[in-house]
């Protein structure tokens, strides 16, 4: 009989960290299409010593009997084993749902497009009805994988439920997260609603800008790609210049992220690669990965901005802080403020002038677009985060079903949504609320950095300066903790419903 090897908490650290990272790296390989058929399975595998029911006994007992940062840090790791457990048993089976997926195929005009490709190609296409065309054929394909994505939410979601000991998964995300998601609904949905006049106004006034006359008088989501390309603005946000003004931009607050030796850029197009930019921490402070694909448009320079963000984080922790505290986190609402600043750049008409030779008034309406785009984004996500808790909420009632879905997030955006979409719109863990508590975030920390450095924040080094002080804690601090340093509560969304208005 094999006896399970139980590790104290430093040594589970140490063998964990190893664990992340090949898995880490596995993940972006896929993801940056290096690689076409994924193999977390196997990595799960080398390190099943990690994840068993004796480890996470030991891992919750020696939490009970810890305090403080000790106690946080165990706790972490026990949310760590807990998942890996769960992963040990879904792993082939995710594996074999993501292989599908990258082999999906759809035919538009005569090609023979991989899925991802044609999702891309949503962003990039100059005609109304040719986006529509393909966003049917990409919707479709994808939906086609409902039933084993609908099988693995269950089966997660009984699994968590088992190993944490809460059987109700809003319960059980408030516990890890150490929030209240209905108050933060709540409070999101009054910010929806004081800020709809201004919404509306933006909402008419870019939808024609932006999609023409031909467009219907609720477009369907197939064009958001479009829209927050700012396509057509494109010959203004070139492809080419992407690169060079965000880089320029962060020099400006003192980052030097091309000679940063931590943050790895992978700004390649392929194929399959996701047309989704993220950051993938392998081993924080020391290997981080920034990767984007861009197609032109503005868009480009928000990703690498908003994705910069994390980045910078990431890679500007201390190196003298637990593993724990560089790379694991109760959620990923404390990183989201970092990206979310940075991307708040694009907001500042000042910056669409320098950058692009813009009079005032162009600079100001460019800006005005933005934050319509944002406003759009918001309204969605509080929305979905809305539909999510009604979903999970009945969850163990009814198996989880799309009522609701299509019909907040249309009615919050304007923008029409596919019932059959939302399970392909489904985050783990609640991500919509760590989006979310991220705005309201920024936004207090945008009006901080205001009042202390003055409307040239943005291009300012002492910005710079008390960003790198954050990013040093790592991981550590809960994103409700930033807001108590710099004076707010952590639900005041007054200076974000003053930005949505502006």
């Amino acid at each position: 009989m094999n006896v399970a090897t139980v590790r104290t908490p430093a040594e589970y650290e140490e063998r964990l960290r190893k664990y992340l990272f090949e898995r880490a790296e596995e993940v972006r390989a896929v993801r940056v299409g290096e690689k076409e058929i994924s193999e977390r399975a196997e990595i799960v595998a080398r390190y099943a010593d990690l994840f068993n029911r004796e480890q996470l006994e030991a891992l919750r007992a020696a939490e009970e009997g810890a305090e403080g940062d000790e106690h946080e840090r165990i706790f972490r790791l026990r949310l760590e084993c807990e998942a890996g457990v769960a992963d040990q048993e879904l792993s082939e089976r995710k594996d074999e749902l993501e292989n599908a997926i990258l082999a999906a195929r759809v035919t538009f005009k005569g090609e023979d497009l991989p899925l991802r490709t044609a999702q891309a190609k949503l962003a990039v296409l100059p005609d109304y009805a040719d986006r529509d065309e393909l966003g049917e054929l990409q919707a479709d394909a994808s939906a086609e994988f409902n039933d084993g994505r609908a099988d693995l939410i269950r089966d997660e979601n009984a699994l968590a439920g088992e190993l944490s000991g809460i059987a109700d998964p809003v319960a059980r995300n408030e516990e890890e997260k150490g929030i209240s998601l209905r108050a933060l609904a709540e409070r999101l949905g009054r910010a929806s609603e004081e800020s709809s006049d201004a919404y509306a106004t933006l909402r008419d006034r870019w939808f024609e800008r932006l999609l023409g006359e031909e467009r219907e008088q609720r477009p369907s989501a197939f064009h958001v790609s479009y829209m927050r390309r700012l396509s057509p603005l494109e010959a203004t946000y070139t492809k080419d210049r992407a690169v060079e003004v965000c880089m320029d931009t962060l020099t400006k607050l003192g980052f030097d992220l091309a000679n940063d030796s931590r943050i790895r850029l992978d700004l390649d197009d392929r194929p399959q690669k996701s047309p989704r930019a993220c950051v993938i921490a392998a081993d924080a402070p020391e290997v981080v990965h920034l990767i984007t694909r861009a197609q032109g448009g503005l868009h480009d320079y928000q990703a690498f901005l908003h994705e910069a963000g994390h980045a910078l984080h990431y890679a500007g922790c201390d190196p003298n802080l637990s593993y724990t505290f560089r790379n694991l986190s109760r959620d990923h609402a404390l990183t989201e403020i970092y990206s979310f600043i940075l991307e708040a750049i694009s907001r500042e008409a000042g910056w669409h002038s320098a950058y692009f030779g813009l009079s005032d008034e162009e600079a100001q309406r460019n800006a005005e677009a933005t934050t319509f785009l944002e406003a759009l984004l918001y309204r969605r996500y509080a929305a979905k985060l809305g539909f999510e808790l009604d979903f999970w909420g009945r969850f163990n009632e009814d198996g989880g079903t799309p009522d609701g879905y299509s019909e907040k997030i249309s009615e919050a955006t304007g923008v029409y949504y596919r019932p059959d979409n939302y399970l392909a719109d489904m985050d783990a863990g609640f991500y919509s609320a760590d989006y979310l508590r991220a705005w309201i975030r920024s936004a207090q920390l945008r009006h901080y950095l205001v009042n202390e450095f003055g409307p040239d924040w943005w291009r300012s080094e002492q910005t710079g300066e008390f960003l790198r002080g954050l990013f040093s804690e790592g991981t550590r601090p809960a994103s409700e903790e930033i807001a108590a340093r710099i004076g707010y509560d952590p639900l005041d969304t007054d200076p974000l419903v003053s930005e949505l208005s502006a």
